[in-house]
């Protein structure tokens, strides 16, 4: 069974990152949506089984959105390429569809209550791959698609994406309003510079990952589990702050070049208040990161933890990790070179 619903979640992906034709990618979208459902559910809980009725049914709305936009523009332009997406109103459809889709604001409100209700591992299936889809699809379109309406969305994700993530104590929402913000640091960008605003999120994805698979390692579900990491495993105490700190963006760390990039591409078109606001919300999102890695950091040795130890039993997945960790920290050099 898990063998078939990992290769549902692989192949409808693939379907959807092939697609020529809007039907051929929502079939993959909701091959995709039914694969994911049975991992949500896998715990025997209340809250698995809420945050699985909550994922399926804002992707059903999202679905039926993108195959009525599909269909609108089909029916005006005689055309199901994805490319040619001309109609004007489908276009805005199609964004709002998939801004459902990966969660960002103003549809971000089922991802937060999504996480909470998963494991870890399932958090970072839908934080990362799920997202592979959608974005795949905005690429497509991005030529058709006019920057004063994204621009506002990734703004007011970016913001969400700060504000939401300061309150938190519960490690999953938090990482959950991250996802947020970087997805409004993408879908600012992705009309302008669309090969920029990908390698933004492969980077995101690349950071996110060794980070989850750590917290999954170390058990850790709320910040205050967190304090006791150190105890645990010292080496990946040092990479998780590490981590939190590429994720903020902070140089001369992997974070930081996406945002660089994205930042001088807005000023190159001159969009310089966008490009401004956006480093200054940026600051929210690194609010709760520092706090984050405070944490971690004022719990080292020799200070005493006042919280209880956790008993772990976990596997660890620290060949992946150390593959991505490289990769997620100190790639600033080599990208230059990648993007020209």
């Amino acid at each position: 069974a898990l063998f078939m619903i990992t290769l549902g979640i692989i192949i409808s992906t693939l379907t959807v990152t092939s697609a020529n034709h809007w039907l051929t990618a929502w079939l993959g979208l909701e091959l995709n949506m039914i694969s994911i459902l049975p991992v949500i559910t896998k715990q025997k809980h209340p809250r698995s089984t809420e945050a699985a009725t909550k994922y399926f049914l804002t992707q059903a709305m999202a679905s039926a959105l993108l195959l009525f936009s599909s269909t609108l523009n089909a029916w005006q332009t005689g055309s199901w390429d994805i490319t040619q997406l001309n109609n004007k109103l489908s276009c805005i459809l199609m964004i709002s569809a998939l801004t459902m889709k990966m969660g960002a604001a103003p549809a971000h409100f089922w991802l937060p209550e999504v996480l909470q209700g998963s494991t870890l591992t399932t958090t970072l299936l839908i934080t990362t791959w799920q997202k592979i889809a959608p974005i795949t699809l905005l690429y497509m379109i991005s030529n058709h698609i006019q920057s004063n309406i994204l621009l506002p969305i990734g703004l007011l994700s970016i913001l969400v994406g700060g504000w939401g993530g300061i309150n938190q104590t519960q490690l999953r929402k938090m990482m959950a309003y991250s996802s947020i913000a970087h997805l409004g640091w993408t879908m600012t960008v992705i009309s302008i510079a669309p090969n920029i605003a990908l390698t933004n999120i492969i980077i995101y994805m690349a950071i996110s990952t060794p980070f989850f698979l750590l917290l999954t390692s170390s058990s850790s579900k709320t910040l205050q589990t967190m304090t006791t990491t150190w105890a645990h495993a010292p080496t990946a105490t040092i990479i998780m702050m590490l981590l939190l700190l590429s994720m903020a963006g902070l140089p001369p760390l992997t974070g930081f070049t996406p945002k660089m990039l994205i930042l001088d591409k807005l000023v190159m078109y001159k969009l310089t208040p966008a490009a401004t606001t956006m480093a200054i919300l940026s600051l929210l999102s690194l609010t709760f990161y520092l706090r984050t890695m405070y944490l971690l950091a004022s719990t080292t040795s020799p200070t005493t933890t006042q919280s209880t130890t956790l008993w772990r039993l976990k596997p660890n997945y620290y060949q992946i990790t150390t593959i991505l960790t490289p990769i997620a920290l100190f790639n600033i050099t080599i990208l230059p070179a990648l993007l020209t």
